[in-house]
């Protein structure tokens, strides 16, 4: 068993990782023409930062195996889903629009504003990885379970969710209409709700032996993002203009948190693209 690198020395390694992760991508991106594929790096980005932890450690407990197995489950499905999802199809237009405005700069500059954002995000986001990992203790907590439990559910409504989606976007017979069934009848984003409640959970098993509570700011982050910057509120500006009857799914459906219906829906079906 190695020997346990210092907390400060750890977080510094893992800091070097991520920036030669995003470097490599980043490069793959040039030739290609397509930063896109710095979504699909997000979820394999928080494996890397499990694993290179636990095998600098010698911590003993729940959480040193705990943590890195439950981030591999999420991090590889994410990124297959992403993969396959954008496969063939180009470039996202949130980043097709980067482009076209900074002109022949944005192949270097993107290297900053696209990669480097998002792996000083993902460094931070994944502090109680780090820290829960490196500092794992031998005896089982309650809040282990709890962990487990959000996590259990919240990977269900994200992988479930995304399955549903691609299997009704996969229909011809779905085109420009709404997904109300399903997850997508109790909530508009099932997705985005179950990768929040992952990060709860990841952060609950991380703190199970009470050290890093401060590393709340992570799901916390995570749960912000989702709600009201890049998930729930970026992605309906543009489906309450496109989708018919989305406006009435908005006002049946709750946006994120799962409950019934206010009203039943009136159409079997819909289109909406995560």
């Amino acid at each position: 068993m190695a020997g346990t690198m210092s907390l400060t020395n750890l977080l510094l390694l893992n800091f070097s990782v991520v920036s030669g992760l995003m470097v490599a991508t980043w490069l793959v991106s040039l030739p290609i023409k397509n930063v896109s594929i710095v979504d699909i790096g997000w979820g394999l980005g928080f494996v890397v930062i499990a694993w290179t932890t636990f095998v600098t450690t010698s911590a003993e407990g729940p959480s040193r195996w705990l943590l890195p197995v439950m981030t591999t489950l999420w991090g590889v499905r994410l990124s297959g889903h992403l993969a396959v999802r954008n496969l063939g199809k180009g470039e996202d237009k949130r980043y097709a629009e980067m482009r076209s405005r900074r002109g022949p700069r944005f192949a270097f500059t993107s290297l900053v504003i696209v990669f480097g954002l998002q792996g000083v995000v993902m460094w931070l986001v994944a502090l109680p990885l780090q820290i829960g990992i490196h500092g794992a203790e031998s005896n089982w907590e309650w809040a282990h379970g709890l962990g487990l439990l959000l996590w259990s559910t919240g990977f269900f409504f994200e992988a479930v969710g995304d399955a549903q989606l691609a299997r009704f976007l996969s229909d011809p017979a779905s085109a420009g209409r709404v997904l109300n069934r399903g997850l997508w009848r109790y909530t508009r984003h099932p997705n985005y709700f179950g990768d929040c409640l992952v990060w709860w959970g990841l952060w609950l098993t991380s703190v199970a032996h009470g050290p890093g509570l401060w590393t709340v700011v992570s799901p916390l982050v995570m749960t912000f993002c989702l709600i009201r910057f890049s998930g729930v509120r970026l992605l309906e500006r543009s489906l309450v203009q496109t989708r018919l009857g989305y406006e009435d799914y908005v006002r049946e459906t709750n946006a994120f948190f799962p409950w019934f219906p206010r009203t039943s829906t009136v159409a079997d079906h819909s289109t909406k693209a995560d």
